[in-house]
């Protein structure tokens, strides 16, 4: 068998053109002939195609003068991290992207510690040379500052165009080193992914490391002893394409056949049946940041919810969920993720992929509560918040934020980062027009709005960048709101105490100005700890019940009028208000 296989994967900053580069390279490779050509091939999922993001880590292999090339394109947006960081394990170099009409971003940078990091050859390049706003000296010395490499070393390139793509390819056919070959080695392969078919089970995306695998050999998964038979092997091109055999250095898949998506964990290791191996190195554990409860509509379709997760689990491992029952919602689930965004995708492929109509509660991170017993609890849900005379302390999760922005926007940037009870460390500048801010900021403010203000302070230039740093003492209260006197528990959250009143308010006006009116007075409460703090009215659609009455005495008009107000009443005492969906999402942007 010929060694000539290079393993890389191409990381940068969202929207500097992975994909777009990947399709060139396809193109040039002759992988994918021009009739099955289109734009982001490797962006197989609806949903990527039209918000022109990557979510899922996508694999491909070329041929080119002889070499076996397996790209792994990789997302940019810092919700999805950890797909990157999953390619970086599975490859041997990286191509690092930076937009030449852009310069280096939060994620650039984020991405690139990673990647050297995980000891991977680096090959910096420039894209999207083409456009009329590029300007490439200058982003050219922005990068071997940080790579400390010569400008000669930096490629040019235009993913769109096709320029420079044939002398990256050369370039990293030169420079990143092929894979270390042990085929006689017991087999020793690395899931970075998973995808569920419904006719073949689970399908593991793996790098073999040691040894060889071919169809009809019996595996086992080593954290878990699960024994399957691998019932197909092959890579991508990008669809499935058979192979006869998979080897020690390549990139490809195995069909398992296993229908329980649990039982193929990502960062497991899959060797022979026969065998006794190391596991190899997996993946740090990610841990979700924000939550929320995740209910069906029809509470009938709780079975259909709960196996639309799991599928979606199995390829997405920064999705944390546990069943939680809430009094008003029924059954559903208390989901984590990585960020907004995170949710934003898993609520919209629920609904797509799986056809579910859900009711989503409002994010909250997770508190440590100390209790005045010594007890210590952490708490991701504000229905479960406990009675304050029982508390000692809470404590709340704190960022470390890097926002990069052009020097003349920092007054705006340091203002909002104040704003949201940011605390400053330091500037540092990238060079005489880019700086970077490091603040520590409180989780709760960087996941609401605060991305979206800072693309407005900025004028879209600025990025960010987030880690988590510690957990700090905050002074937080839990608020409830009434519909009609009746709790919404899905509304219920956690605030400061120092401006739970504004928060109480706004919640209240965004729910008056989103809930459908009703035949009867609708009253819209926020409380604390028992107290009203915001309130406000929707009054009612009126009938005119006096229409059908002409001439005659006044008095059968006021018993009309009389009969209407006494069934308002009525109404009120008794009548529910159904909260559409489009509220829940105009109080989560709120």
């Amino acid at each position: 068998m010929s060694i000539n296989i290079r393993n890389f994967c191409i990381i940068a900053h969202i929207d500097h053109g992975k994909s777009t580069l990947a399709d060139r390279m396809l193109e040039i490779t002759g992988t994918v002939s021009k009739r099955e050509m289109k734009e982001q091939l490797l962006d197989q999922m609806d949903i990527e195609r039209e918000r022109g993001i990557t979510i899922k880590l996508a694999p491909v292999r070329m041929n080119y003068k002889g070499f076996e090339l397996n790209l792994i394109d990789t997302p940019g947006h810092v919700d999805f991290t950890y797909e990157v960081s999953r390619s970086l394990h599975a490859a041997e170099g990286a191509v690092l992207l930076v937009d030449a009409s852009q310069g280096i971003q939060a994620q650039t940078l984020a991405n690139l510690y990673l990647a050297m990091d995980a000891n991977l050859t680096i090959i910096p390049v420039l894209n999207k040379i083409d456009l009329p706003a590029a300007q490439p000296e200058k982003v050219t010395d922005e990068v071997c500052r940080l790579l400390g490499c010569k400008p000669e070393e930096v490629l040019k390139v235009s993913g769109k165009t096709g320029v420079g793509v044939e002398d990256l390819l050369n370039t990293i056919i030169a420079q990143i080193p092929e894979p270390k070959i042990y085929e006689t080695k017991p087999l020793r392969a690395l899931i970075f992914d998973s995808v569920y078919d419904e006719y073949r089970g689970v399908i593991s995306l793996v790098r073999v490391v040691d040894g060889t695998v071919k169809p009809g050999d019996k595996i086992k998964l080593v954290s878990n002893g699960q024994i399957a038979e691998a019932l197909e092997v092959g890579h991508f091109a990008p669809k499935y394409v058979k192979d006869k055999i998979l080897n020690s250095g390549e990139i490809g898949y195995i069909v398992t056949g296993l229908h329980d998506v649990s039982q193929c964990p990502v960062g497991d290791t899959i060797t022979q049946l026969s065998q006794t191996v190391e596991a190899l190195p997996g993946y740090q554990q990610v841990k979700p940041m924000v939550y929320a409860g995740v209910f069906c509509k029809d509470g009938s379709d709780f079975n259909k919810l709960r196996d639309a997760i799991e599928k979606l689990k199995l390829n997405d491992a920064g999705l944390a969920y546990e069943p939680e029952n809430s009094s008003a919602l029924g059954f559903g689930f208390r989901c984590g993720f990585l960020g907004l965004l995170h949710l934003e995708i898993f609520q919209e492929r629920l609904k797509r992929e799986f056809n579910l109509n859900l009711v989503v509660t409002i994010p909250s991170v997770a508190y440590q509560v100390y209790f005045r017993n010594g007890e210590i609890k952490e708490i991701f849900n504000p229905q479960d918040f406990p009675d304050p005379t029982f508390v000692s302390s809470i404590e709340e999760p704190i960022m470390k934020v890097d926002i990069f922005t052009p020097k003349e926007y920092l007054g705006g940037v340091m203002q909002l980062a104040t704003e949201k009870r940011g605390s400053y460390i330091d500037t540092e500048y990238l060079d005489e027009d880019l700086a970077v801010l490091h603040y520590y900021l409180p989780l709760t403010q960087v996941i609401v709005d605060f991305y979206d203000r800072l693309k407005s302070v900025s004028s879209g230039y600025a990025s960010l960048n987030y880690d988590f740093y510690k957990y700090q003492t905050a002074e937080v209260v839990k608020m409830d709101i009434f519909v009609a006197e009746e709790k919404v528990e899905a509304l219920s959250l956690v605030t400061y105490k120092d401006t739970v009143v504004q928060m109480g308010r706004k919640i209240v006006d965004t729910l008056k100005e989103t809930l459908p009116r009703q035949q009867f007075v609708v009253k819209i409460q926020a409380s604390v700890g028992g107290k009203i703090i915001a309130s406000e009215r929707i009054s009612a659609l009126r009938k005119d019940v006096t229409a059908k009455l002409y001439g005659g005495d006044w008095t059968r008009r006021a018993k009309l009028l009389e009969k209407q107000k006494k069934g308002k009443k009525k109404m009120m005492s008794i009548g529910k208000v159904d909260i559409p969906t489009d509220t829940f999402l105009a109080i989560l942007k709120r």
